[in-house]
């Protein structure tokens, strides 16, 4: 260490902004304030490099899967540089429309339920301890007459849990590490990562921004954002979403159809998250199981998260059919139902209450209310980068809005948004390489700041 003795009394003018980064949006009232500074002492501190620490190691390798895995977590990663964005700027005004979090509030007749079954617990009658694994029969019921009536679907098939992505990797634990894959292209990230953590995949190729022993499924506008199945190898198992994160948009039943139909020829498993599917607009499925022929290849993960606002609650379900067998005539179920039982004690019977509340007469309506709130949300992002002159795709039947910006690299518009307009969205190519050139915008916010937010856009890019 070295030591700086008497530092001479001194005046240290400081400047701060009202407002924001020092871009168009800034403030230009500053303040200019004259602190006064007794004698000190200063201590500069060096730090050792960690590598001459002798830290303890112990003899335990490192799991060389996770070691695969490139940089950290999309949003994590998103949240990060937001954190050091207001570092750098700690006056902005930053409004978030990146990460999928939903920001109304839960609709009261939702809550009254929960806090009902809440204080039902500090009584003898209404107490209760560990819960079934496969959630509780009444909201099993609920969720089968709800959505899936008359489509052979019962409350045996399906796994009450604390969310869609948390299924999505016990079904990979179900599945194990000497299966291939399929994902879509752009995706949902946790279906790629979730694969590489179980070791189903080979290193990741930075040529071309893959990993190898993936099929990729690019998804293009050119395409509709539909693969085109006859250039895509047999996998055991499809991850598919619709309507889709991150691009919006939604599969038809035509098209559903021949993904069935590839399943069955080739003897794969679909793995299809509809977590949106309640934001459909047009008149394409809501659930696989609409589809004839999809009880005997497919399993549906789905949540209340986008539909109620549950993020932080966490409930969702998994259906998955007595029909699904592994090849060797096994039931897929049972096996889930043994991993449920090792890793999972059940979502929070509070939680479950709320997600019986949600299927109520009035919790449909609430429901129903809330997602139109963000539809409208969406309607105004999209005709912001409409008026605009950019190709936007999405919005109608998700709450997304996935904007191209052509020969673009996406960190670097995420950044340039981000810096000059203290908007964090999404890069595109954080949900594959076929993301590259796009950001996702979401929905999910106040009106207020959705419109604030479309106005900074306007002045960026008129």
């Amino acid at each position: 260490m070295s030591l700086m003795n008497n530092l001479s009394t001194s005046m240290i003018s400081s400047s701060s902004s009202t407002f924001l980064a020092p871009t168009s949006f800034n403030s230009s009232r500053t303040q200019s304030v004259s602190v006064p500074l007794k004698s000190i002492n200063m201590v500069k501190c060096v730090a050792t490099p960690q590598e001459q620490q002798n830290a303890y190691k112990t003899k335990v390798s490192r799991n060389a899967n996770i070691a695969k895995l490139q940089a950290g977590y999309l949003f994590p990663e998103v949240a990060r540089r937001r954190a050091a964005h207001l570092l750098k700027y700690p006056n902005a005004q930053v409004i978030s429309l990146g990460i999928g979090d939903t920001t109304e509030p839960i609709p009261d007749v939702i809550t009254s339920a929960m806090a009902k079954r809440s204080h039902a617990l500090s009584t003898l009658e209404g107490y209760s301890g560990y819960g079934a694994e496969q959630g509780e029969k009444a909201l099993r019921a609920a969720l089968a007459s709800t959505f899936y009536r008359n489509l052979g679907i019962e409350d045996d098939d399906i796994f009450v849990s604390d969310g869609a992505k948390c299924d999505i990797s016990r079904l990979q634990v179900v599945f194990g590490s000497n299966v291939t894959m399929a994902v879509q292209d752009p995706s949902y990230p946790a279906y790629v990562d979730s694969s590489v953590i179980m070791g189903q995949t080979g290193q990741f190729q930075k040529d071309v921004e893959k990993y190898g022993n993936i099929e990729y499924m690019r998804c293009t506008p050119e395409n509709g954002f539909f693969p085109d199945l006859s250039k895509v190898a047999r996998t055991d198992i499809i991850f598919f979403c619709s309507p889709n994160n991150p691009t919006g948009a939604a599969a038809t039943r035509e098209q559903l159809t021949r993904l069935v139909k590839f399943a069955k020829d080739n003897g794969s498993i679909i793995v299809y998250d509809s977590a949106y599917a309640m934001y459909m607009s047009d008149d394409n499925p809501r659930s696989i199981f609409e589809i004839p022929g999809a009880k005997e290849v497919a399993i549906e993960t789905a949540s209340f998260s986008k539909y109620a606002g549950f993020t932080g609650v966490r409930l969702g379900w998994t259906v998955v059919p007595k029909q699904l067998l592994f090849s060797d005539g096994f039931p897929v179920a049972k096996d889930f139902n043994r991993i449920v039982c090792t890793c999972f004690n059940g979502a929070s019977n509070i939680a479950q209450a709320g997600g019986l509340a949600c299927l109520s007469p009035e919790g449909l309506e609430a429901m129903q209310e809330v997602i139109g709130f963000y539809k409208e949300n969406t309607k105004i992002i999209v005709e912001t980068f409409n008026s605009l002159g950019f190709k936007v795709y999405g919005g109608k039947n998700a709450p997304y809005v996935w904007v191209h910006f052509p020969g673009r690299n996406s960190w670097d518009v995420f950044s340039e948004i981000l810096e000059k307009t203290h908007i964090v969205t999404t890069p595109g190519s954080g949900f594959g390489p076929g993301g590259e050139g796009f950001i996702r915008v979401s929905a999910f916010g106040h009106r207020e700041n959705v419109l604030e937010a479309c106005r900074r856009f306007k002045q960026l890019y008129n």
